[in-house]
């Protein structure tokens, strides 16, 4: 991996994406700490691929389980309450209807 500093990278754009064509992976730095890194593109990836590399990077938790349309056709939360709640309810009454149970709320 070749290493350039943002002004060789500026002054010499062109020469620097002929070697990037090439192949060859460029470690841009700022002061000797590495900011970026020039990598060929190899084509479009596929969907699975690209969620495959989110997944590594651990940006990305694939699904357990699919997700039925029932579900997002559910109720909205109601207006007023934050995020936290709703969690918490869509939680316990989840965690209800395992057990045979349904939370009615007024």
């Amino acid at each position: 991996m070749h290493k350039a500093t943002i002004s060789q990278l500026k002054n010499n754009l062109s020469a620097y994406l002929k070697r990037v064509r090439s192949g060859e992976s460029i470690l841009v730095c700022d002061r000797d700490e590495p900011i970026a890194r020039l990598d060929r593109v190899t084509g479009a990836q596929s969907l699975d691929a690209r969620i495959n590399r989110l997944a590594r990077q651990g940006l990305l938790r694939p699904a357990r389980r699919p997700l039925s349309l029932e579900t997002l056709r559910g109720p909205a939360p109601k207006p007023g309450r934050s995020v936290v709640e709703a969690l918490i309810e869509e939680r316990l009454s989840n965690a209800a209807a395992r057990e045979g149970f349904r939370i009615v709320r007024d």
